[in-house]
């Protein structure tokens, strides 16, 4: 069988049977970084987001993007055989990811207290909405979902209307970091410190709640709650989204009397104005100072404040399209953006691996799986079946 020889994970096996982008991404991250990751997937259909655009000749680009450097194995869990391959499977890797509703894996003999019998070594990433126990567990969760819970939603708009979601997923994206990142310290724990395998816990609204900085502290400390104040932050003032002459964006920020005093150098209505002397008095009129500011930006055209921005030294970017991604030449320089080349709809774009290794970098990106397109070759050559027992399993509906 073919095995990645490359990257600083390659020798790590990881067995995904999650679906859709948080459990799947936290493989993928995996995958990225040469180790070998075998997906498993319903023979009907595949995974969820292969049919979830858009949608270039039958193919979603975001399964492509998001199931890259992986093998797609066809299994239903629900047979019984099924079950016993996966089992088969399991006993040599050293990670499973899974995101079902608590309770699923269990009805099919395959929950962590199975599992860890047909291998003690195995590390479980278990991802759900709302984590394996509490009252909420059985419910349904999705990224939207839980950044009302985690907080983040109510938190983000403008206080005169509707809370507004996040322009990407960020909740199962940061959940497949975390995700990651836990797989990762307990394969340390196991490897490095004699440890046994275990089942970690991870929930998408806990993750969104872990990064909601000091919210809860400051709402319990100091009964300061967290609420919609549009662009403002208390940590940045001056700081907002300006307009320049010609219709586009920018985004200043400035947190430290430091950079507020370059700033000054750019715009003199600011040199000398007391009411804006510290970074707490400028937070408490921060309107008033935003006010400044954006009168000033709006005078220029977007090139010319952008330079004179840099001149200063200061905090700020122009807000990018994608337009203005792909064109950008610091992306063009550190290779952020990837070209994989697809055996049907040609070249693809997409984001790179992060991060960046100086002495182990990662392998070059493979284009995403067919449907079961390893489904032989795993079988035979890590299971031990022969051709006629997959052609049974084939015909029986199992892969």
């Amino acid at each position: 069988m073919e095995t990645k020889d490359k990257g600083p994970l390659a020798g790590v096996r990881v067995i995904d049977i999650g679906t859709m982008v948080a459990g799947p991404v936290a493989a993928t991250l995996f995958a990225d970084l040469g180790a070998d990751v075998i997906k498993i997937e319903q023979p009907r259909g595949g995974d969820a987001l292969r049919h979830i655009g858009p949608m270039v000749e039958g193919e979603s680009l975001w399964w492509n993007v998001e199931a890259r450097n992986k093998k797609s194995v066809t299994l239903d869990l629900h047979h019984p055989e099924g079950q016993r391959i996966l089992k088969e499977l399991l006993k040599d890797a050293d990670v499973l990811v899974e995101n079902f509703r608590p309770g699923i894996l269990n009805k099919w003999n395959l929950s962590w207290e199975h599992l860890k019998k047909v291998n003690p070594r195995l590390v479980m990433l278990s991802v759900s909405g709302y984590g394996q126990t509490g009252p909420y567990a059985s419910r349904a969760g999705y990224d939207r979902i839980a950044l009302a819970m985690g907080g983040t939603l109510n938190a983000t708009g403008y206080p005169d209307r509707a809370p507004v979601k996040l322009g990407t997923a960020m909740a199962d994206y940061s959940t497949a970091v975390l995700g990651a990142f836990g797989t990762m310290v307990a394969l340390y724990h196991r490897d490095m410190q004699g440890g046994a395998g275990q089942q970690i816990d991870l929930s998408l609204y806990e993750t969104v709640f872990r990064f909601t900085d000091v919210m809860v502290t400051a709402y319990e400390k100091m009964g300061l709650p967290r609420e919609r104040t549009g662009n403002l932050h208390f940590a940045a003032a001056p700081g907002d989204h300006f307009e320049t002459c010609d219709g586009r964006y920018i985004v200043l920020t400035v947190s430290n009397d430091r950079m507020y005093g370059r700033l000054c150098e750019a715009i003199p209505a600011l040199i000398g104005d007391e009411r804006f002397s510290s970074h707490a008095k400028r937070t408490a009129r921060v309107e008033e100072v935003n006010e400044i500011v954006a009168e000033w930006i709006k005078s220029l055209p977007v090139l010319e404040a952008c330079r004179i921005l840099e001149e200063k030294g200061l905090a700020y970017s122009l807000i990018y399209s994608i337009k203005d991604i792909v064109a950008d030449p610091h992306y063009q320089a550190r290779g952020s953006i990837a070209t994989v080349e697809h055996p049907q709809i040609g070249e693809l774009k997409m984001p790179a691996v992060q991060p960046r290794f100086s002495g182990t970098p990662a392998p070059q990106i493979r284009p995403a799986p067919a449907l079961g397109a390893h489904t032989d070759e795993i079988l035979r050559e890590l299971v031990g079946l022969s051709v006629g027992q997959i052609a049974e399993l084939r015909q029986a509906g199992t892969v």
